[in-house]
């Protein structure tokens, strides 16, 4: 192996020699694409800090849906923008809400597509946290009631499932979350249908496009009282471990880029399904820097969504999804 026996370059001077002994290969299988779905006809409403992504009527998703079914794409994961909002998030598990009406477009267009629903309460609140909100006795200040959640999560889930949706992802970061909600499944009889946890999700500055997107941010306050401090990996482990013993089929790591070791560490310790949530922030700010010139797109998305699957992640939500499919040809 002493210089110059062994010279690595040797193996990188023409881009047939690169792919011949490349690690890591990124593929259509790996990607899931989100979308954002809303009431109304005829409406494709581009985000601001999304360029390229878009707010649906339920009419414009399921189009959406065929162009991503015709691109390879195996999966979407919707999320929902309800008409109307309110401190228990009734249109969220109403079988009349948003997402449960694209799902059932999705089914009767008959689109060979895995179907995601995002499970959590803060899209439907008017107040923008992931649960019902108490006051606690001694301070006065008010959080989210993480067993009061629960029931409500398990109502959305069993709706969903009612649609037709193939697995559910629960987004929320409430204690016993993924049990409550297998539970549900179980006893409606949708045993077969498995959960996507968002088993270590950060309290990141990275989600701030996604709530545009999603019309969601908070109304006062933040989500560090649930979501996870960005300084800690083996609470991410616990995390991990306690979805998996509750009934996680697949277990999150979100957001991406910023959280590598976490995804790698989740990976070796576990060996399950691991998903990776390659979140708005860190697309917009790649999107920004293109349009000034500054980077160029494509490398950078490739080697970002590389790096995430390099990584230990099996799967990458990510909104550069339509566009990797076309690039990878």
């Amino acid at each position: 192996m002493r210089f110059p026996r062994y010279r690595p370059r040797r193996m990188r001077r023409t881009e047939g020699l690169r792919r011949m002994i490349r690690e890591t290969i990124l593929s259509l299988d790996d990607l899931i694409m989100p979308l954002f779905v809303r009431p109304g006809k005829r409406i494709k409403k581009e985000i601001a800090s999304m360029p390229g992504n878009y707010q649906m009527s339920v009419d414009a998703l399921v189009e959406e849906v065929k162009e991503i079914e015709a691109l390879g794409i195996p999966a979407i994961i919707l999320f929902g923008i309800p008409e109307t909002k309110d401190s228990l998030a009734k249109s969220g598990y109403s079988d009349q809400g948003i997402v449960q009406q694209a799902i059932r477009a999705i089914r009767k267009a008959k689109a060979n597509i895995v179907v995601i629903t995002d499970v959590c309460l803060c899209e439907y609140t008017d107040h923008g946290h992931c649960g019902v909100l108490k006051k606690h006795r001694l301070s006065g200040i008010r959080d989210v009631d993480n067993d009061a959640t629960l029931k409500l999560l398990a109502k959305m889930a069993v709706s969903h499932c009612r649609a037709g949706a193939d697995m559910v992802a629960p987004s929320d970061m409430m204690d016993g979350r993924v049990e409550a909600i297998r539970d549900a499944l179980d006893k409606a009889g949708f045993e077969d249908v498995p959960i996507m946890s968002y088993a270590a999700k950060y309290a990141s500055a990275f989600y701030g496009p996604f709530r545009d997107a999603a019309e969601s941010p908070p109304q006062f306050g933040d989500r560090r009282s649930y979501q996870m401090d960005p300084a800690n990996a083996e609470e991410a482990l616990r995390e991990v471990e306690m979805d998996i013993d509750e009934g996680a089929d697949i277990v999150m790591v979100k957001p991406a880029v910023p959280y590598l070791d976490v995804i790698r560490r989740v990976k070796d310790e576990f060996g399950y399904p691991v998903a990776a949530y390659n979140v708005s922030g860190e697309f917009a700010m790649v999107k920004a820097a293109a349009e000034k010139g500054w980077l160029d797109e494509q490398r950078i998305a490739m080697e970002m969504l590389t790096s995430i699957k390099r990584a230990g992640a099996d799967m990458i939500l990510t909104y550069w999804s339509k566009d990797v499919a076309r690039w990878l040809g």
